[in-house]
């Protein structure tokens, strides 16, 4: 057995080894490779839903979910995007901080919205299984896709005259996940629509027999023309760029994936002689034909509920009653600022802070998760003032909110430092709060009603330490036999 010492020297050359600069992904693996500057332009300002692991090459529980995210990025491939940042190198490590990163590995969701380059960005909370990351994100995928029917198709294909349009013609009423992908990368470029087989006058009008079929219309007056190929994504694409270019930002990778090979060339017939492909793969295999699949397409597009507003305090009594009796838990407190005229609006720190905090306790609600309550204190309740004052907030600006997490039961008190009111930023603190993480101050005595002086110094919430375990075991568990059941399936079909 070797003496200490020589253990010690040992562990000291293992720890400077070298760590691999491309972390636990190859260059070659089918997960996107990311760093703090390319998030924004291949993620944050995409077309595309991404799922974004957050990881460190050390972590053995990132090393246990590489196979179950590079199948998932495989069955992905050109209908989302599946990357991830290697949290241990030192340009990446402000950024992790920045997206609320805890805990390694954490895996989140970011689905563009109307505002570019500034996506919605949620935790995934699901199982860490390819199936399970694959149906979180399939939900995620917008739906550009027009549903058409005889009565509205005429009017859909006078809008935007000018640019080429392309019909799927189908007896599923749902729509494919294929179909949605394709909508988003020739977005802006070419309109899609999907037509049901039962809507016969627009059957009739383009002279389709058999479905599916994809009809593409390069323009006002040209030749409607019949694809031929294989009901797959990459043949499909070169089809439609014969009217319009793909976006940039049409692959997983690159856009030059997505630009058409000169051989073989497609071949197209007049409307009026279509050719049958009923005998090519089905649109929307159901359910039944494979339970174990990783196909999503059976799920329409998500839709998401809006978060309902937090509750507001309006008087001292309810904020007593709410955060400040003896036995009061945790509760986080937006102290919103005075207006300047009677009707004012309240300023757009303010309008981010309440919205935030609202989009947190309604993520936390839909996943049965247990969080502390979260209130609007007005300006207007003179408890407002009273805890300004009392927390030495007094002298900061008026029109400026105040986020505070106060625990009347263990007597401390947390102010939001940041400037930033987003989303993400707040999150974080609310995480911190909630995993007692972070430094606490002790409530000044007299805020606490009815409260004998407090002489033991605070310590964090049991509730919070026992929560914060259960996060780390949900964070970290790895569900092998559910993996060994899953089967690889093409998802590269209509």
């Amino acid at each position: 057995m070797l003496p200490s010492a020589s253990l010690l020297f040992v562990a000291s050359l293992l720890t400077a080894l070298p760590v691999n600069a491309d972390g636990i992904y190859p260059k070659n693996s089918p997960v996107l490779q990311l760093n703090s500057k390319t998030y924004n332009s291949l993620i944050a300002k995409s077309n595309h839903t991404s799922i974004v692991e957050f990881y460190a090459p050390w972590c053995g529980h990132c090393q246990s979910l590489k196979p179950a995210y590079e199948k998932a990025a495989k069955n992905l491939d050109g209908l989302a995007k599946v990357a991830a940042i290697n949290c241990d190198e030192d340009e990446n490590k402000p950024f992790c901080g920045q997206m609320g990163v805890q805990g390694f590995p954490t895996l989140k969701i970011v689905t563009p919205s109307k505002k570019p380059g500034k996506p919605r960005v949620e935790d995934y909370k699901g199982a860490r299984t390819a199936k399970g990351i694959v149906d979180a994100v399939v939900d995620h995928i917008p739906n550009h896709v027009k549903r058409a029917s005889d009565k509205d198709l005429d009017k859909w294909l006078g809008q935007d005259e000018d640019r080429p349009k392309a019909i799927l013609f189908t007896e599923k009423g749902t729509t494919s996940t294929l179909i949605r992908a394709l909508a988003i990368d020739f977005l802006g470029a070419i309109d899609i629509a999907q037509i049901r087989n039962k809507e016969t006058a627009s059957l009739k009008k383009f002279g389709v027999t058999d479905v599916p079929a994809l009809v593409l219309i390069p323009g006002p007056n040209a030749e409607p023309k019949i694809y031929e190929g294989d009901l797959k994504k990459k043949p499909i694409t070169e089809f439609l760029s014969q009217a319009a270019k793909p976006n940039p930002d049409a692959s997983g990778r690159a856009a030059a994936d997505s630009k058409p090979k000169p051989k073989p060339k497609q071949k197209s017939k007049p409307a009026s002689k279509p050719t049958s492909v009923a005998d090519e793969p089905d649109i929307n295999p159901t359910a039944s034909q494979d339970q174990d699949s990783t196909e999503p397409s059976l799920k329409p597009a998500h839709v998401p509920i809006p978060a309902p507003p937090i509750p507001t305090l309006s008087t001292p009594e309810s904020v007593e009653a709410s955060c400040l009796a003896p036995k009061s838990g945790t509760c986080v407190l937006a102290l919103l600022p005075g207006a300047s005229e009677p009707d004012a609006a309240l300023p757009q720190s303010a309008t981010d802070a309440l919205a935030s905090l609202a989009d947190i306790g309604h993520k936390h609600a839909q996943r049965g998760a247990h969080l502390f309550p979260l209130y609007a204190v007005p300006a207007i309740n003179s408890g407002s003032g009273i805890l300004r004052e009392a927390l030495g907030l007094q002298a900061d600006d008026a029109q400026t909110v105040q986020l505070i997490a106060l625990n009347a039961r263990r007597g401390w008190w947390r102010r939001y430092s940041a400037e930033d009111f987003g989303g993400v930023a707040v999150e974080a603190w609310i995480d911190s709060i909630r995993l007692g993480e972070g430094a606490k101050e002790k409530l000044p005595e007299g805020i606490i009603i009815g409260a004998e002086p407090e002489t033991k110094q605070p310590v964090a919430e049991p509730e919070a330490e026992a929560e914060a375990e259960a996060d780390e075991a949900d964070a970290e568990s790895v569900e092998p036999e559910a993996e060994e059941a899953e089967q690889t399936v093409e998802h590269d079909e209509l």
